[in-house]
Order: structure tokens, then sequence, then C-alpha cells
């Protein structure tokens, strides 16, 4: 999906970036917003994880980043969130 030219113009004029550079900025911001729910969910338990999480902890803090993120996922227990970890 092509950078929005009014927000890559905005960013131009705002930051110093080239119209190159707030394009591509543009379009990484979307990308990474545009993460599934589940994907994201299945990302975030095994970044967690890895650093010694425990499942309370990692579902409670995941339910936290959702309700947070731009667009936000609806809400979701820890069982739908150990659902869509586990299956």
């Amino acid at each position: 999906m092509p950078a929005d030219p009014a927000l890559v113009d905005h960013l131009v004029a705002t930051t110093g970036l080239t119209p190159t550079e707030a394009a591509r900025v543009v379009e990484d911001v979307v990308a990474f917003h545009a993460e599934p729910v589940e994907v994201y969910v299945r990302r975030r338990h095994g970044e967690l994880k890895t650093y010694g999480a425990k499942n309370p902890e990692i579902f409670a803090r995941i339910a936290d980043e959702l309700a947070s993120r731009v667009v936000a996922a609806p809400p979701l227990t820890e069982r739908q969130l150990r659902r869509l970890v586990y299956g």
C-alpha cells in the first residue's frame, strides 16, 4: 500500500526527511500495525517466554498491549489469548 501523500508531505515539512525516507517510514509504520491479532499474540508470547515470563503474566501483558495499539483489538480473555497461542 503506497504511503498517503499528504502524510509524506507533512513528515517532509516537519522532520527534514526526504520524500523517499518519509514514505518508507509511513509504509513501515503501517506494516507494523497491520499485523493480525493472532500473529501479534503468538509473536509476543514467544518473545516474552524467551525472557522467562510465565503465562499468567504474559497474557495480562499482551491484553494490555492489545488495548493500547493504534487500532485496538477487541478485548480478549486469557482463555482466548491462550487458544491463539496453543490452538
